[in-house]
């Protein structure tokens, strides 16, 4: 948590979206009984209720809201009350047109669904405002409200508006960005090639669609006006809820999937009392616990700290080609494996699960088929579960590894006319990331420029932009005696996507100690065989590059291809540090083995010496106890060395524990 607004529900809050305006009042009861069998604490509400609250502008009715607050603290049960921002009335659009979102190619998007509005639109912000004061003045003392829930998954539909007012709006963020400098802009831009160079602020338009591919300075200037454009609407309800309530904590559910780059995090979570998350399963994805791992991980260091899971699924969602219900305790895992990476509240989307509307085959705690379910009796298990586990709450992780996370190094590494239209920061991260997780290694995220003293390993797997000021930062972290790991295509280009002369890797030449004059990207299915220190089967995809040892020593090398013999891994000592440097992406076994070389290099210990495969071990210290979370992945369940007290059992742990076989196990390890 961030700040000191603090949640006043105990222990881990558990619950989900609850809509009760789409149903009969004769179901509340219902829903309020269910709510306490299943052990729910804390429900969100009114996330999309604009149009009910609202029916005609200026007009509220809150009878029915009334009714629900009431009745949810009567059972017990908190608040986390939303604005209803995400989803303004079709009566809003009919009085103001110009508000309707534009895309790319010039075309007016309708209404009808949710986030039809541009984020520049001035009269979205009055009628948003209007609103979130008009909640905040009626249930600032209400004693049901323990938190406020800003709009709902900013940018999920609409993180861009190409119209003319998002164009003005953007213009007005160069000039406060450039101090009115326009020679500046230009300069920064590049403004020389294609004869792009502008003479006036109003020439400047948003990247629409071109005939040929946009200037990538000015494309990447654009995703950091949306950004901060939906993050300054953000903040001016968060605003508005304060004046009203100053104590009552608010939040906005991020979203951190694999899926969403649109929003720069490190700017938005500072904004928020509590930080909290969106996160869904991939269907395509063989692997979605490290997915679940990763994004909880960079979320807690997002927070600094404790932070919200505010969505996930109890089985299938309704937005890929192909939903998948979830296996049996695949719910509970995914659930456990995020408090164990710090959250401490667990909520899902949705109570009830929808008979009408876009969302019905989404699904939720109370299911269609009802209490005669398999859901139903996981969500009322883990309501257990979460309640065993109250005293982990205020615990965090603490992490001797940071991996380097940039918004702004994603956005350009992934615009168009790269060396490789193949390259994906994301994927990148994970690479790197999963030798980790296998291992039981604990991994916060960092900027480039955070303070890095704390720990022992720096990775950064995909830094293709860097400043000056994170270049230096990095390096100095292993000039001063620290490890350091730099993946290939970092450093090129400079915060205004220019590239770094002299050649390659740019900005970490120096402290890699190498120096390349060309790149060679590999072609989709290219595969390169690598010899020296690594596996005897070793070798690599996607990327190469022709490097030039002016101080590094070699520890890997091409075996194959244009570049046969030059190295594809070097090793270098900068100071009293280490600084390696991967030229190359080594298969995924290749990988873990150097990772594992990298981290003992860097004398950095996994959470147990000798995890068995497909255990994910996590530890969470907190002020009088730590807690260790073993959660089987492999179905073949685990005995693990341990002494405590499993807090699922309540049973106590004398020299192992026994991890059931898909299951999770929970010990208190006092200090």
């Amino acid at each position: 948590m961030t700040s000191a607004r603090s949640l006043r529900v105990p222990g881990i809050a558990y619950g989900g979206d609850y809509n009760p305006e789409q149903w009969p009042e004769e179901v509340w009861a219902e829903d309020m009984r269910l709510m306490r069998e299943a052990g729910v604490t804390m429900v969100n509400v009114g996330i999309f209720s604009w149009a009910l609250l609202e029916p005609s502008e200026g007009v509220y009715d809150f009878a029915r809201m009334d009714r629900i607050l009431d009745l949810l603290h009567a059972n017990g049960i908190a608040a986390d009350l939303a604005t209803p921002t995400a989803a303004p009335p079709a009566w809003f659009f009919r009085a103001y047109p110009g508000s309707l979102p534009v895309d790319r190619d010039g075309r007016t998007l309708s209404y009808g669904s949710r986030q039809t509005f541009c984020p520049s639109s001035p009269a979205y912000r009055r009628a948003a405002l209007c609103i979130a004061g008009a909640l905040a003045e009626r249930y600032a003392e209400h004693p049901a409200v323990a938190m406020w829930h800003v709009h709902n998954e900013y940018g999920c539909h609409n993180a861009a508006c190409y119209c003319d007012t998002s164009a003005a709006a953007f213009r007005i963020w160069l000039r406060a960005r450039y101090t009115d400098d326009l020679d500046a802009l230009n300069h920064a831009w590049g403004t020389t090639f294609w004869s792009q160079w502008y003479y006036d602020w109003e020439e400047i338009l948003p990247p629409r669609a071109t005939g040929a591919p946009p200037n990538p300075t000015h494309q990447l200037d654009w995703r950091r006006f949306c950004s901060d454009e939906l993050l300054s609407l953000c903040t001016a309800e968060r605003d508005s809820l304060r004046r009203a309530a100053p104590d009552i904590p608010a939040t906005t559910n991020l979203m951190v999937l694999r899926t969403f780059d649109a929003l720069d995090y490190w700017r938005w979570a500072p904004e928020l009392d509590i930080v909290s998350n969106d996160h869904y399963l991939m269907s395509d994805d063989p692997e979605s616990d490290i997915d679940i791992a990763l994004s909880a991980d960079l979320m807690r260091s997002l927070a600094g700290g404790p932070w919200m899971l505010m969505e996930h699924s109890t089985g299938a969602v309704n937005w890929q080609p192909v939903n998948r219900a979830k296996h049996p305790g695949e719910m509970r895992r995914n659930a456990l494996a995020n408090v164990a990476r710090g959250a401490d509240g667990i909520f899902f989307f949705q109570w009830r699960a929808a008979k009408a509307g876009a969302e019905q085959w989404h699904s939720a705690m109370l299911p269609h088929a009802g209490t005669d379910s398999r859901i139903w009796h996981d969500v009322v298990r883990l309501g257990a579960d979460l309640d065993a586990l109250a005293e982990v709450r205020g615990s965090t992780v603490d992490a001797q590894v940071a991996i380097v996370w940039d918004w702004d190094a994603r956005w350009a590494l992934e615009l168009p006319s790269q060396p490789s239209g193949e390259l994906r920061f994301q994927d990148l991260v994970r690479d790197w990331y999963t030798p980790l997780w296998r291992a039981g290694v604990a991994v916060d995220f960092v900027r480039p420029d955070a303070d890095l003293d704390r720990y022992r390993l720096v990775l950064a797997p995909s830094l293709y932009l860097v400043d000056a000021t994170g270049a230096a930062n990095l390096a100095g972290f292993a000039e001063r005696g620290g490890t350091l790991a730099v993946g290939f295509h970092s450093g090129a280009v400079d915060e205004n996507c220019h590239v770094r002369m002299g050649g390659y890797p740019g900005a970490f030449r120096d402290v890699l100690g190498v120096r390349t004059d060309e790149l060679f990207p590999l072609l989709p299915g290219q595969t390169l065989r690598l010899t020296g220190q690594v596996p005897a089967d070793a070798s690599a995809t996607l990327w190469s590059e022709r490097i030039r040892l002016t101080s590094a020593e070699p520890v890997a090398f091409f075996a194959d291809g244009p570049l046969a013999g030059t190295p594809a891994v070097t090793r270098h000592t900068p100071g009293s540090g280490t600084a390696w440097y991967l030229a190359t992406r080594p298969d995924p076994a290749t990988l873990s083995a150097l990772m594992d070389r990298i981290r003992k290099d860097a004398d950095v210990q996994p959470v147990l010496s000798a995890a068995p495969h497909g255990l994910e071990v996590v530890r969470r210290s907190g002020t009088d106890a730590d807690y260790l979370f073993l959660i089987d992945h492999a179905g073949a369940g685990a005995e693990v060395p341990a002494d405590g007290v499993e807090l699922l059992t309540g049973k106590p742990v004398c020299g192992t524990v026994t991890v059931p076989a898909g299951g999770v196990a929970v010990v208190r390890e006092p200090h």
